[in-house]
């Protein structure tokens, strides 16, 4: 009997070898696909829409007042947020006793693929050593915005505001590669953070068009809270990643409202340095989620849990309904039933 089954082991062996070679195969075939379908509808954009010029008016700003010597104070002083959470970021990525857990997070993570996937267990220590070198161009992107954008604040112009916009790619770009480790597929984040953040540079190239710096910022900023709600996460606090996608909205309606809002304060606060406090929110908030996030064992959407727990809700109001109609009916009866009681023994 054992030599029967030891050539049936070694034949589903190769069978099994085979098809993770297939996979394989067909894996790198559609990232292909996806880079060359990008590429395409990229230049397909670029032929059919027309050039988008910078506006000379971008740097009339409504605040320009001069305090200790510096021009355009408010707008300057304002990014300082940016360089201490860049940091304290950094500070945490590397930090003695590893802060964010990213080596905990392995362990975590490698037992629950022994327990369920075997095949990615040998796999598991190097791409999320590329999300941590993910999050790192992340946290270097915020501090850099600090330098760059009080530089262009100083003197606002074409030519600084390629500095000023610079970091911001940097961090655009990295997020959108953490989170396809996280929710797509942890090897094709891992390998999309050299070329994604090509295409960030790439877009600052074309300084004559806004039109890919546009698709660089706009897209991760419809694309990441769609796949916060309907793609399952890898981690757990994930709603912070809609916190983070709320406070850069509201910065970019307080970026357009910039002389309004300045008016409407009397003065005293310009929209544009309050967008810069409250784009510096997008990563309190993400720093917040990384010291506070474990694995997700059970990887379910947002969505999904929102209609769960909506469920659930209704499910418990509509139980409390029918016990409050069933006890009504009972006090009526035991009221009635007495009075039939004497009206029969009469």
């Amino acid at each position: 009997m054992g030599r029967v089954n030891k050539p049936e082991s070694l034949s589903e062996k190769k069978k099994q070898k085979k098809k993770k070679t297939k996979k394989t195969k067909t894996m790198k075939k559609r990232t292909v696909y996806a880079w060359g379908a990008a590429i395409v509808i990229f230049l397909v954009l670029m032929i059919v829409t027309p050039t988008i010029p910078q506006s000379q008016a971008y740097h009339d700003f409504a605040d320009q007042r001069s305090f200790l010597g510096i021009p355009n104070a408010l707008n300057v002083i304002s990014n300082f947020p940016f360089l201490i959470i860049g940091l304290v970021g950094l500070v945490l990525c590397f930090y003695p006793d590893d802060y964010f857990r990213f080596r905990r997070v392995i362990i975590d993570f490698c037992i629950y693929l022994s327990e369920t996937n075997k095949s990615k267990l040998k796999l598991v220590k190097s791409v999320l050593r590329g999300e941590k070198l993910g999050w790192t161009c992340f946290f270097v992107g915020v501090a850099a915005v600090s330098f760059g954008s009080s530089y262009y604040h100083l003197h606002p112009d074409d030519a600084r505001l390629v500095w000023d916009r610079l970091p911001m790619t940097i961090a655009f770009t990295s997020i959108m590669a953490i989170f396809v480790i996280e929710r797509i597929d942890e090897h094709k984040g891992t390998y999309s953070i050299v070329p994604l953040l090509l295409a960030g540079l790439v877009s600052i190239l074309f300084f004559d068009d806004l039109r890919p710096y546009a698709l660089v910022q706009f897209v991760p900023c419809i694309v990441i809270p769609l796949m916060a709600i309907l793609l399952p996460p890898m981690y757990t606090h994930s709603t912070y990643w809609l916190w983070a996608a709320g406070f850069y909205l509201l910065a970019k309606v307080e970026e357009a409202a910039d002389k309004p809002i300045y008016s409407f304060t009397h003065h005293i606060l310009s929209g544009h340095s309050i967008k810069h406090l409250c784009a510096a929110m997008v990563p309190v908030f993400l720093t917040l989620m990384l010291a506070k996030r474990t694995v997700q064992t059970e990887r379910i959407s947002l969505y999904k849990a929102w209609k769960i727990s909506w469920t659930r809700s209704r499910g418990k109001g509509s139980e409390e309904e029918s016990f409050e109609c069933t006890y009504s009916n009972v006090a009526v009866e035991e009221t009635r039933s007495p009075a039939n009681r004497t009206g029969y023994r009469k």
